[in-house]
């Protein structure tokens, strides 16, 4: 299954670059500040970086690996997160919170099924951007 993962390849060459997050780790779009959502150049970065699922901690550059994980593999991860983020089922509610994983899931998936192995990506906000040309794409 193709997801992205932290890196720190391409890391250095946006000003405000920065990798905080566990090289390798799954990560996501993660929620961003309302500072960041008027300039993702500023405030905190969350407008401009991907959340480690496992650090709590965020990168700007992602990397698109195909790996061997499942679907509930995924889901048991992201339910993970969100608890470990305090928006677990004891705050928001079971429903609601099987909804909200059950969408990242999906989200995660729609994002890397659009991308070739061995991209990486930025992101400003809800978009991703090219960190390496698809022709630098090498195999994983």
């Amino acid at each position: 299954m193709k997801l992205l993962a932290a890196t720190r390849e391409r890391q250095g060459e946006r000003d405000g670059d920065f990798c905080y997050a566990v090289e390798g780790e799954l990560v996501l779009l993660g929620l961003v500040c309302a500072t960041d959502e008027r300039d993702p150049d500023g405030g905190c970065g969350c407008g401009r970086a991907f959340s480690g699922m496992s650090s709590m901690r965020a990168t700007t550059t992602a990397l698109v690996r195909d790996l061997d994980v499942s679907i509930d593999d995924v889901k048991l991860a992201v339910e993970g997160y969100y608890v470990s983020s305090g928006l677990g089922p004891d705050l928001i509610g079971g429903a609601e919170f099987a909804d909200l994983a059950a969408e990242t899931v999906v989200g995660m998936e729609e994002i890397a099924a659009a991308l070739p192995v061995g991209a990486v990506v930025g992101r400003r906000l809800d978009q991703l951007t090219w960190r390496s040309e698809p022709r630098e794409v090498r195999e994983q």
